[in-house]
């Protein structure tokens, strides 16, 4: 395995190889990857000089957090949280405000602009000229001042989604946003095949329920384990905002789901799983208790009408081929979960993998202590529209206590044929998993920092990846107290470059990692030689007949790029009747979707 290492600005560390972990059904202890073996146990600690082991991933940059962003380690005010994408630009969402970066050169972002709009916990998303951002903490006010909003009711607080105009990025303009009752801890853009005129959001509140005097409507209730059917309470459901994309001035809640109904009693509260003080495997306790009255994060898949929410004490899969109105078709509970964060979908939508943010984000949950099981992903298939488990997945790594570690946020890379995530761990750092195989995920790529030692030397300092998303060819990474990175993949014995640039070939308008949409590969050269890798790397094409394959390919390209037609199609051909493999192989498939573009 080839092995990469950081810029020369950081210090290095020399790795002998990286742990493959892989973790079915029946777990594998903790014990099966030797602490003493990985390279990223024991890493130096510093702040923006810790050091740094890599496998298969390069760091291509580091821009530190500069003002009006910037704080010590620590600051919840000023912590860097979600990432969406625009054209050349990544925008950056911050409890301050948010950040563009211009990634047009994406081994040397530089920062275009800053919006100073405080009110936590600033998660972003874009859909064309509109950017949408959530807002939870009391302290948010209308008009984006820093002066908070004191008092238990203010006239001026902002708690919902705010919308911007960003068709000039460097100025922004914000329009009416949607206020809601408990605020907007993450929102989830939804399209609908049937209806381009507008946008939905699905809005998760995890906060207190504001006053009624303050926004009317707003109605708390007892977080109680026996049934609720009564009245109208702010917990159990979630907000769909309508976003009419000719007027977004005017977007408004349409509905209010109560998707954790019992369906046979009627009950709001229906995915109760535990009673109030159960204890988590760990001995620590659930939060919140009892579980489950609002999804934490919601992933939107409308091109195959599905969408999986993250809700507390619940992993749910949910009907969205009417946006406004979505149904819950199936729900899983596991008492190893503490917290279902968030979702995230391959590709064919046949997969889900949720995390749990056991700990909160902000707590040491990767020690030699913690269960493989705890703070982990959940791998589920997808079958007739119910969850079927498959396994779990941890980072490998055995961390610090002075190092917040958990399941967070990531999205799909698109190699062909395969199921690829690339994922943050917060001070874990960043882990790319192979999870084609569900029931035995393989992580194949990593990077991880040594711990932050300031403000506080010897203690716990919150810092970290958020979010770690593939956009346009390369990792984009939100680091909590550093700043801004940007990441490559390099080729290994478990990815080869033909599968790097195949994938760098999905160029996208826009990315938001919650509302997914199906990457289709064009087809390349890139991509056949992607699936003639993955056909060497599984031992179905070997000797003679892979040379032979690839020699028609690299001389099927070299005629391509003179205009010789019909010679390149003659090459393709002879590559798929060389290969010896079926019609409906992987590679021969590819081969003839190339030869019909120069047919």
């Amino acid at each position: 395995m080839k092995i990469t290492r950081p810029s020369p600005r950081w210090r290095r560390r020399t790795l002998a190889g990286a742990a493959a972990f892989l973790l079915g059904a029946s777990l594998l202890t903790a014990a099966a990857a030797s602490a003493e073996d990985d390279p990223r146990v024991g890493l130096d600690p510093g702040y923006l000089d810790a050091e740094i082991a890599a496998s298969n991933i390069e760091l291509l940059s580091s821009t530190p957090r500069v003002a009006p962003f910037d704080a010590n380690p620590g600051n919840f005010g000023f912590v860097n949280s979600d990432l969406a994408f625009t054209g050349d630009h990544a925008i950056v969402g911050n409890f301050n405000g948010f950040q563009v970066y211009d990634v047009t050169d994406a081994a040397a972002p530089t920062l275009r602009s800053s919006f100073v709009c405080p009110g936590g916990q600033g998660d972003v998303s874009v859909y064309g000229n509109l950017l949408f951002m959530s807002v939870e903490e009391t302290r948010g006010r209308i008009d984006c001042g820093t002066q908070g909003a004191p008092g238990p009711v203010n006239a001026e607080r902002f708690r919902g989604v705010r919308i911007f105009d960003i068709s000039d990025i460097d100025n922004p303009v914000q329009l009416p946003g949607v206020q809601t009752c408990r605020g907007s801890h993450t929102h989830t853009l939804v399209t609908d095949p049937d209806d381009p005129g507008n946008v939905y959001i699905y809005n998760s509140g995890t906060s207190n329920v504001r006053s009624g005097a303050e926004l009317a409507g707003c109605e708390n209730a007892a977080l109680t384990a026996e049934p609720v059917t009564t009245g109208n309470p702010t917990q159990w459901r979630i907000d769909v905002i309508q976003v009419p994309l000719a007027a977004p001035e005017t977007a408004a809640v349409v509905s209010q789901p109560r998707i954790f109904t019992d369906p046979a009693t009627g009950a709001y509260n229906g995915l109760q799983n535990t009673m109030p003080g159960t204890p988590h495997p760990s001995g620590t306790n659930y939060s919140p208790l009892p579980n489950t009255n609002t999804c934490h994060d919601i992933t939107a898949y409308p091109e195959i009408g599905l969408a999986a929410g993250a809700c507390q004490g619940n992993g749910i899969l949910m009907d969205i081929s009417d946006p406004a109105n979505p149904v819950r078709l199936d729900a899983v509970s596991d008492p190893n979960f503490s917290y279902w964060h968030s979702a995230t979908f391959n590709n064919d939508g046949t997969k889900v993998i949720f995390t749990d943010e056991w700990g909160g984000g902000t707590s040491a949950r990767c020690r030699d202590t913690d269960r493989p099981e705890w703070g982990a992903d959940a791998l589920f298939d997808i079958v007739d529209g119910k969850l079927q488990f498959a396994s779990y997945y941890k980072l490998p790594a055995v961390q610090t206590t002075q190092e917040n570690c958990v399941a967070h946020n990531g999205s799909i890379v698109p190699v062909p044929g395969r199921d690829i995530m690339v994922q943050a761990w917060y001070q874990g750092g960043v882990s790319v998993i192979d999870f084609t195989d569900t029931a035995n995920p393989v992580e194949i790529a990593y990077l991880d920092r040594g711990p932050v030692d300031f403000p506080n030397p010897t203690g716990l300092n919150l810092a970290g990846y958020w979010s770690t998303y593939w956009y346009n060819g390369h990792i984009l990474g939100s680091e909590i107290a550093r700043g801004f990175d940007t990441l490559g993949l390099t080729e290994s014995a478990m990815m080869s470059a033909n599968e790097i640039a195949a994938a760098g070939e999905i160029q996208l308008d826009e990315f938001n990692a919650q509302l997914q949409t199906r990457l289709d590969h064009a087809p390349s050269f890139a991509v056949v030689r992607a699936y003639v890798d993955q056909a060497e790397r599984a031992g179905t094409l070997a000797g003679k007949a892979l040379t032979d394959v690839r020699g028609h390919v690299d001389k099927a390209e070299m005629l391509a790029a003179k205009g010789n037609s019909d010679s390149v199609v003659d090459h393709l051909a002879n590559a798929a009747r060389k290969s010896g493999l079926a019609a409906d192989s992987d590679v021969v498939t590819a081969l003839t979707e190339l030869s019909a573009t120069h047919g």
